[in-house]
């Protein structure tokens, strides 16, 4: 079995999201799709999904003195909850 959900992502723009829009962000597994997203976060959370947006990341070159390197590849999926729908995502992180 393969963790899907690896963290709520919280930030001053993430947060106005969650206000305005009702979207939620997550990073989760870069191998996962949208359907097993959503399938995780209602099987989770106990909530409807109306839509599930992904954006794939490639990880950045990092250098430390001569030697090269590169950070890791990441996933984030923006969820967005049916009306009235709300997650404390405060709680679970």
């Amino acid at each position: 079995m393969k963790i899907i959900l690896k963290k709520p992502l919280i930030t001053e723009k993430t947060s106005k999201l969650q206000e305005k829009n009702n979207q939620y962000t997550f990073l989760v597994d870069v191998h996962s799709n949208k359907i097993e997203i959503k399938r995780e976060i209602e099987d989770k959370f106990g909530v409807s999904v109306k839509e599930v947006n992904t954006v794939n990341y490639e990880g950045r070159k990092a250098r430390v003195g001569r030697f090269l390197g590169k950070k890791s590849d990441f996933k984030k999926a923006i969820v967005t909850l049916a009306k009235g729908d709300k997650l404390d995502i405060y709680e679970q992180a």
